[in-house]
């Protein structure tokens, strides 16, 4: 089972970078299944409904989301009507969508397989979106999957670094893979534990290389200088998809990970134009 993680997609650069660069990897590594989160997608913060469909549409088979998963009014009250996107699995059982979900693998794989994926989310560091502990039913989550498969991912979407070390330490063993996302950095920590876990700390961004955290470099300056929270303008500067390959045995262990960072190529002026809010991406 050959899996490819496309890391945090932020705004219209990365769905641009996405667009250019996936058909590419597709055609080189031949993945079985791709997922992608998207929790930044649609202006940098949240996913609309629009950029879900056309994310889907580019050859993403499971969009997963963080904290922002309900930062979009179109996304929220339609999530549970659309089974290819994921919201936390460690939310409130009151809250829409699902968190966790048994896929088979692309239609274009030489052998129809399932695939589970998750999404836990981290506990520090978040203020708007209130979750329940990731370790308390992670147990009973990744024994019910793998009652499905034997390929079971987790995308685990935290802030703090201890965290997610930790996460790991628990995981490790129990499911193929831990991906970490949120903070939008690519760390160069991947590797495979003893149980046979692939895990990285982060697996970074999907658009503009150049920034900080996929937003303009300047509107960010000025937000630490005047306290004004801005993430409404987006940074197109070196445009890339960054990521993780990694190959599963039949038994659910990883053999190989392989951490991805691709140059897309400089957009033309019209690509760079829009509001960011999807509705250009029908």
């Amino acid at each position: 089972m050959k899996i490819l993680y496309i890391a945090e997609i932020v705004g219209k650069a990365g769905v641009y970078a996405l667009k250019k660069c996936l058909p590419d990897i597709k055609r080189e590594k031949k993945p079985d299944f791709v997922i992608a989160c998207a929790d930044g997608a649609t202006g940098g913060n949240g996913l609309g409904r629009n950029h879900a469909a056309y994310i889907r549409k580019l050859g993403v088979n499971v969009l997963t989301t963080g904290e922002c998963c309900f930062y979009k009014k179109d996304l929220t009250e339609n999530i549970s009507q659309l089974p290819y996107v994921l919201r936390p699995d460690n939310l409130n059982i009151e809250a829409p969508g699902i968190g966790c979900r048994v896929y088979y693998t692309s239609s274009d794989a030489a052998v129809k397989q399932k695939v589970a994926v998750a999404v836990l989310l981290g506990q520090n560091g978040f203020n708007r979106t209130h979750a329940n502990s990731p370790f308390s039913g992670l147990a009973v989550l990744l024994e019910r999957l793998r009652q499905e498969t034997p390929y079971t991912v987790i995308d685990f979407h935290a802030l703090a670094t201890a965290e997610k070390q930790t996460f790991f330490a628990m995981a490790d063993g129990g499911c193929s893979a831990v991906i970490g996302s949120h903070t939008r950095v690519q760390t160069s920590d991947e590797r495979i534990l003893p149980g046979g876990t692939a895990v990285i700390t982060d697996a970074g961004r999907t658009g503009s290389a150049e920034s900080v955290g996929g937003g303009d470099r300047d509107s960010r300056i000025r937000e630490y200088i005047s306290g004004i929270p801005d993430w409404t303008k987006e940074s197109w500067e070196k445009p890339a998809l960054q990521g993780l390959f990694f190959e599963l045995a039949e038994n659910g262990k990883a053999v190989s990970v392989e951490r991805l960072n691709i140059a897309a190529p400089p957009p033309p002026a019209a690509e760079t134009g829009g509001d960011g809010d999807g509705e250009d991406e029908k």
